[in-house]
């Protein structure tokens, strides 16, 4: 029997702590025996609280989750599919990398530049988990995979 190969997927933002690992996340959720998906960072930092509590509340917990290094993939894997998800990612992310594949932007907010009290930033998370969750749905059916 031979065994389908999945294809690879990252998502890359600049800390690795909120889009990036939600985009991950959710690829995972739907379509995880069909790809590979990783997630990493230009300037990698710890998951944001409020990632992993909204992640929480869609019923999918980051637990083994950690944020990487965009360097730790490069020269050593290629995707077919590598999607920026914020607008400093896409702008500074060595074209190397983005040559690989197919290359996609998906330029999502930042939830953890809101600046505002714990409630406000939480409604901005979710806003940006929502988005994100719909636009893997909507690439799901444009693939066809």
């Amino acid at each position: 029997m031979n065994e389908i190969r999945k294809q690879k997927v990252i998502f890359l933002c600049t800390g690795n702590s909120a889009r990036s690992q939600m985009a991950e996340a959710f690829l995972r959720k739907y379509a995880g025996d069909r790809f590979e998906v990783h997630s990493a960072g230009l300037e990698p930092k710890e998951i944001n609280p409020f990632t992993v509590q909204v992640m929480d509340e869609s019923g999918i917990r980051l637990e083994g989750h950690s944020s990487k290094d965009v360097g730790e993939y490069l020269g050593k894997t290629h995707f077919q599919y590598l999607f920026t998800v914020c607008g400093h990612a896409e702008e500074n992310c060595p074209r190397t990398f983005l040559s690989s594949g197919i290359h996609t932007h998906w330029d999502f907010d930042d939830p953890a530049a809101l600046e505002g009290s714990d409630e406000e930033k939480l409604a901005k998370f979710r806003e940006i988990r929502d988005q994100i969750n719909t636009r893997i749905q909507v690439w799901l059916k444009e693939v066809h995979t």
